[in-house]
């Protein structure tokens, strides 16, 4: 990919050094508190329509009763997360276009769990994900399926939380654990009392939210510089719009084969086997209407897609015609959007607030996500097979509890990250290490009859370690180099637009003076082609040890049968 020109601050051509940041006004800070109040008042609606007739099937899958359009904004919200908003402008911003080709993946990427995933999940009538792996190998595989899981989201959620608030105290002034506390608060009380329902409806109105306040951003940026036409053709003559990168080298970040198809295992590790997903899967009041919202995801990733790197390229022509502050060139790359944000449009009091609204529109939609999917895994794998006799009431009682109890410990991490440092950056990696090799023990039991238990589990743990492996080396590998000048598509990377993207990379980029060599090398792997290795390896080295210590269980139909290689 030929960008043109070095991906650091482009050179200016206005002089207005008089320009400084500005700071949130009242007007914003009422915008920001409206968003609040309305996910409040949305997710206590909810919670108190039908109190005391509320069933555990009603708080965890909202009695499968959601139509398709509700659950395809949820399934949507759900990982595009705040990290998203500001992390995929810059990409854009710094690198070219050549990350928009991911929008390629999304195909086979929603295809297949429509095809597959979905109807396996649908027609076991489950409630967890992880129900599926106690019926095709045994508890033990259940057991390590949701331990891993609720390890990924424990970790991650805090993060998710902290990061994108820190960005806003450092750009803005916006008070730290304000934002903190006011968004895990609110989160807690709508996620706990009002189940499933109230999420997924919290999520349509956050995720039009997000829309609107990219919209502005594109709207009021273009008409400063010139319209979408001259924000064209300035990224174009500052090769900022790249072409199609053939290169096959999977150590290369971002070229079309990387994104197309090494984005279609992320995708499989998201809206295949996650449980976040599954859940609003099955929440859906028919198998037809959930394989509908997983259709309707399509469009609505495309335009996500497309409006943040429009916001990246009106930032860089943005730039080209008025002089970044001195705050701006020091900035962190996941500050550059914030920055840009205060700047445009500092003198229209409010619009700064509804950004800031849809930002963490995105960390609301996450984290009521992550909490509400870690009480209903909590709930039926790890408490409900051991007291089956429980009664309705408690079994409700307790859901509610467990979901307030994880939106107390997202907070505990959220105070946690704020004293990590250089390792917030491996907090943020184990949530995209562990998707690969869950995406693999689901695809062993679906697509290989012959796969048994024992391989089941050697498979998962191998995959785990060969993720964290490669993960934690790759940030090691990096921290321990010298800093220079990111590479125009190197390995390095930072806050791309998706939660598992994020969480594979780094919040700084960094990367080494000379060419990597031997593991330095084997480390420079890139992250999107991380899933597909991880995954692969789990099902390579469960059909090994399962050949090797004898047939596959006797499966119901439903779940596969028949010899090895044979499908669902």
């Amino acid at each position: 990919m030929s960008m043109g020109e070095s991906t650091s601050a482009p050179f200016h051509t206005t002089s207005d050094t008089s320009r400084v940041i500005s700071s949130f006004s009242v007007v914003d800070y009422v915008v920001f508190g409206l968003l609040l109040l309305l996910s409040l008042i949305i997710g206590l609606y909810h919670a108190c329509r039908g109190w005391g007739r509320h069933t555990v099937g009603e708080l965890l899958l909202a009695d499968r009763k959601m139509g398709c359009l509700p659950v395809a904004l949820s399934l949507l919200a759900t990982f595009q997360s705040a990290v998203a908003i500001l992390g995929a402008p810059a990409e854009i911003y710094r690198f070219g276009t050549q990350y928009w080709f991911l929008g390629c993946s999304y195909f086979l990427g929603l295809l297949i769990p429509a095809h597959i995933f979905i109807p396996v999940f649908y027609r076991l009538h489950l409630t967890s994900a992880y129900e599926y792996l106690e019926l095709r190998f045994n508890k033990v595989v259940r057991i390590l399926g949701t331990v891993t899981f609720i390890f990924q989201m424990v970790i991650y959620m805090g993060v998710a939380l902290y990061a994108p608030s820190l960005a806003l105290n450092a750009v803005t002034g916006f008070d730290l654990w304000l934002s903190v506390l006011a968004l895990g608060i609110v989160c807690n009380i709508y996620t706990a009392l009002g189940g499933l329902k109230a999420v997924i409806w919290t999520d349509v109105f956050q995720t039009l939210v997000m829309f609107l306040g990219q919209l502005v951003v594109i709207i009021v940026g273009s008409a400063r510089v010139g319209g979408l036409g001259h924000v064209w053709n300035v990224s174009s003559q500052y090769g900022r719009i790249s072409g199609i990168e053939l290169d096959p080298d999977p150590f290369v970040r971002h070229t079309f084969w990387t994104l197309a198809f090494g984005g279609v295992f992320m995708m499989l590790s998201l809206y295949g086997v996650n449980q976040a997903q599954v859940q609003r899967y099955l929440s859906s009041r028919s198998e037809k209407a959930a394989i509908l919202s997983c259709y309707a995801v399509f469009p609505c990733q495309q335009v996500s897609l497309c409006m943040s790197s429009l916001i990246g390229l009106v930032m860089f022509a943005y730039y080209k015609k008025y002089t970044m502050s001195p705050q701006q060139e020091q900035a962190a790359p996941d500050q550059l959007v914030l920055y840009f944000v205060m700047d445009l449009l500092k003198d229209m009091p409010g619009l700064p607030g509804l950004f800031v609204a849809c930002l963490f529109s995105g960390s609301l939609s996450t984290i009521s996500s992550a909490f509400n999917s870690l009480a209903t895994v909590t709930m039926e794998d790890l408490i409900q097979p051991w007291f089956p006799e429980m009664t309705e009431t408690r079994a409700i009682l307790l859901s509610r509890s467990l979901a307030f109890a994880y939106g107390l410990i997202c907070l505990g991490m959220a105070y946690i990250s704020s004293h990590l440092g250089s390792v917030l950056q491996a907090a943020l990696s184990i949530f995209g290490m562990v998707g690969g090799p869950l995406l693999g023990l689901f695809c062993l039991g679906m697509f290989f009859p012959c796969a048994n238990p024992l391989g089941a589990i050697v498979g998962l743990l191998t995959g785990l370690t060969m993720a964290f492996w490669i993960g934690i080396g790759s940030i090691v590998s990096r921290m321990s180099s010298s800093v220079a000048s990111p590479p125009v598509n190197g390995s390095s990377s930072f806050l791309p637009s998706n939660l598992t993207i994020t969480t594979m990379t780094t919040l700084m980029p960094s990367t080494t003076l000379s060419k990597p060599t031997g593991l330095q090398r084997f480390y420079s792997l890139s992250y999107l082609w991380y899933s597909a290795h991880n995954s692969t390896t789990v099902i390579v080295v469960g059909l090994i040890v399962s050949l090797l210590t004898g047939e596959g269980v006797e499966l119901p139909h439903s779940l596969g049968k028949g010899e090895c290689g044979a499908g669902p």
